[in-house]
């Protein structure tokens, strides 16, 4: 009898191709929509693999549900939507998809970073409303980035990555993350190992590429943003938890910092209310990921691990801990 893969949403190509030329049995929902919980309960009983989005949730209920499961493949480089010790305790595996999404998200960060920095959403809807005059000297003047200082809150894979992007708009990086980075990769991107407090201080633009958990979550807070400068633009294609959302409208709409650019929200798919009314934040829908080539390599790369896992193999990318 052959495995039985779940899949909780359609996938780009190759999609469940992969897994149906391997020999496997896919159920799969084929509506592009999260699927509610009992849905999802249902879906597992049975399966011998689970292919989940990071909007599905993962704990202890779903796992007792779902006996047969020896492997969680997460469409997604994070995990914290998956209580990870509890499945390894039942000998289950989490894999993620790092590495492959790694471009793909620090040019979204820089795309937010440049539109909030030139006011581009302010003024694509002043065009598009029809209310645009003509040039003023004066009109949506917005941020320099030349000799201006990032600051990376993460210097994992994906934030190297973007303080790589920063040398070619002459930027000095300071970063902080909760190891220091090798010396040669610190050379390399010509960046500087910092407290987040110095980093919050002398930053003009700060970008998040922290994972979430209990260390992270808020930690962009009152506090923190009491510390930044009132000229700084603050980007966010990490977790959107990271930052404390009901602040940030706060300090936006106050101008104690100049602009935000977010791609993740902390209660995503709801945006916190105040958001949407202020001109210096650019708001996309979780896009960091959405390159054909990243999320091809997504799938590529979630099969895998499910193959490798169901013929008694390592993963290829198991979850890290």
């Amino acid at each position: 009898m052959a495995p039985v893969v779940f899949v909780t949403r359609p996938l780009p190509d190759p999609g469940i191709n992969v897994l149906i030329e391997s020999g496997f049995e896919v159920r799969a929902n084929n509506e592009d929509r999260p699927l509610l919980r009992e849905e999802l309960m249902a879906g597992v009983q049975g399966a011998d693999a689970l292919l989940c989005m990071l909007s599905d949730r993962i704990d202890t209920e779903l796992l007792e549900a779902a006996p047969a499961l020896r492997v969680v493949s997460n469409y997604a480089v994070g995990f914290d939507n998956i209580d990870v010790a509890a499945a390894r305790q039942r000998g289950i595996e989490v894999t993620t998809t790092p590495g492959v999404l790694t471009d793909a998200t620090a040019d979204l960060a820089w795309a937010l970073l440049l539109a909030a920095a030139r006011n581009l959403g302010a003024g694509e809807r002043l065009v598009r409303a029809g209310e645009w005059t003509g040039w003023s000297p004066t009109q949506l003047l917005g941020e320099p980035l030349r000799n201006q200082t990032l600051g990376i809150v993460g210097m994992g894979a994906i934030g190297q990555a973007v303080a790589r992007r920063a040398q070619g708009f002459g930027m000095h990086v300071v970063y902080c993350n909760r190891n220091r980075v090798e010396s040669e990769i610190e050379d390399s991107l010509d960046a500087e190992f910092v407290a987040l407090d110095d980093l919050l201080r002398r930053s003009d633009f700060i970008s998040l590429h922290a994972p979430l958990n209990d260390q992270s979550r808020h930690m962009f807070n009152s506090r923190a943003f009491g510390l930044m400068k009132p000229t700084a633009v603050l980007v966010n294609t990490g977790r959107g938890a990271v930052i404390d959302e009901a602040e940030l409208v706060n300090v936006l709409r106050d101008r104690r910092i100049a602009a935000a650019g977010l791609d993740v929200y902390e209660f995503e798919p709801k945006i916190t209310e105040g958001l949407l009314t202020l001109d210096n934040v650019v708001l996309a829908p979780h896009l960091g990921s959405a390159s054909t080539l990243a999320r091809g390599d997504m799938v590529r790369l979630c099969c895998e691990n499910i193959v490798e896992v169901l013929a008694g193999r390592p993963a290829v990318t198991p979850a890290p801990g």
